[in-house]
């Protein structure tokens, strides 16, 4: 069959190398210090490699029709479930998760990480399941099946631990039950048990929470079950946070209080966060110049190539070089809602918004750790932060993306 959709989506095509490249040289930077430094030092060389493994994951999906991935993606899911469940008995650390078990070792050498894998094959079976209903979800009980499938690898990855990637599911499940037209009444509700959670550590909180979800369920008039599902939800949540508190080891307690002030321990848990901010404080408004932010060729910073490689983009490039960088992320967001909305098919349309979902997520952890707004999670930053298995998974996704962008201008797609 001929193609008649002519060549990539150019502006996507744009963002993704200068997104690509922008990434490389950051860190080439990164490797760059005044004392040893072996993860870093390198790291491009070898992100080059992977990007041209990525090319090629992305150039074969790109091949695939759409059919053939929804046909995929329950097999594809439950592989990666079984590979999740596999870790937590076999799996190991690597790198700067060297305290878990997220990693698959081959012979002595790590081969992957199958959260990341699991990510992309959640966004594909959600994307077939949501597809396949003629409606909007009206009601909690809609939402039960979509709340299973993302659920599921979460808990498993929550297991390992790696909360960071965890909270990437439930992002995924929050943008693609947006793009179906869940309303946001409903999606508040499935929500609010976590605010419960977070505000239960003080009493007064919790109760003004509490009275707050009372009035709103008041006037939303939910179902009768509905609503009383939801307190409850919250109460348990509320009655379980103190004992939730005092199970966690001390250096999971000492990041969340490290989080609200990580003065409270400057010297351990609070110290990652320390030098990320100094140094993007440092860099002001033009930045140190590149190559030479003083942070970074100390080594005071850390995981300077992986998870804070963003300190560094604002050390060495100051503010102007964080706009830039963000200014990148959201044309590349918007580019994919353009996409999503001019999808053939429902199922081509969801599958690119929850990839934007997956996306969106990482870039709002990882950002949001380096500057101290949300808790260190060490999860990767998109086209930055060195690391095979999530630039593997994020190829197949924007390989997904470009093929549904050509059968939107050809007007159909082809079988392969």
């Amino acid at each position: 069959m001929r193609w008649r959709g002519g060549g990539p989506d150019r502006p996507l095509l744009l963002l993704v190398v200068l997104l690509s490249v922008f990434g490389v040289l950051v860190l080439y930077s990164a490797g760059q210090t005044d004392v040893p430094n072996f993860a870093a030092t390198g790291a491009w060389r070898r992100q080059l490699v992977w990007l041209v493994a990525g090319t090629v994951t992305g150039y074969m999906v790109f091949r695939a029709s759409p059919r053939f991935l929804e046909w995929g993606a329950l097999p594809t899911y439950v592989v990666s479930m079984l590979l999740l469940v596999l870790t937590l008995f076999i799996g190991g650390g690597a790198g700067t998760a060297s305290g878990t078990r997220s990693w698959l070792y081959l012979g002595g050498h790590a081969v992957g990480q199958p959260a990341e894998f699991a990510k992309l094959a959640t966004v594909l079976i959600l994307a077939r399941h949501l597809s396949g209903r003629r409606e909007a979800p009206e009601n909690l009980s809609d939402l039960l099946p979509a709340c299973g499938l993302a659920g599921l690898p979460a808990l498993l990855v929550l297991a390992q631990p790696d909360l960071g990637s965890a909270l990437v599911f439930v992002g995924i499940l929050f943008a693609m039950l947006f793009w179906v037209g869940t309303s946001p009444t409903l999606l508040f509700m499935l929500a609010s048990p976590v605010g419960s959670l977070l505000l239960a550590f003080n009493l007064y909180s919790w109760v003004g929470w509490m009275l707050l979800l009372g009035l709103l369920i008041a006037l939303w008039r939910p179902f009768f079950w509905e609503g009383i599902a939801v307190a409850l939800a919250n109460s348990v949540m509320g009655f379980i946070a103190l004992p939730v508190w005092r199970g966690l080891a001390p250096y999971q307690q000492n990041r969340l209080l490290t989080f609200l002030n990580p003065e409270v321990d400057p010297q351990r848990a609070g110290y990652h966060a320390i030098q990320s901010r100094v140094a993007i404080g440092s860099g002001g408004w033009f930045g140190n110049g590149f190559l030479n932010g003083p942070q970074k060729r100390l080594a005071f910073l850390p995981e300077q190539h992986t998870d804070f490689i963003f300190a560094v983009v604002g050390e060495e490039l100051g503010f102007l070089g964080v706009l830039a960088a963000l200014v990148l992320f959201l044309s590349l967001f918007m580019v994919l809602v353009r996409i999503a909305r001019r999808a053939t098919d429902p199922f081509s349309g969801l599958a690119v918004f929850g990839f934007l979902g997956l996306l969106f997520t990482h870039v709002y952890e990882n950002v949001g750790m380096t500057v101290n707004v949300t808790p260190i999670t060490g999860i990767p930053l998109p086209f930055f932060s060195y690391g095979g298995s999530f630039l593997l998974a994020s190829a197949a996704g924007l390989g997904i993306a470009f093929r549904v962008a050509r059968d939107a201008r050809s007007g159909g797609y082809a079988d392969i």
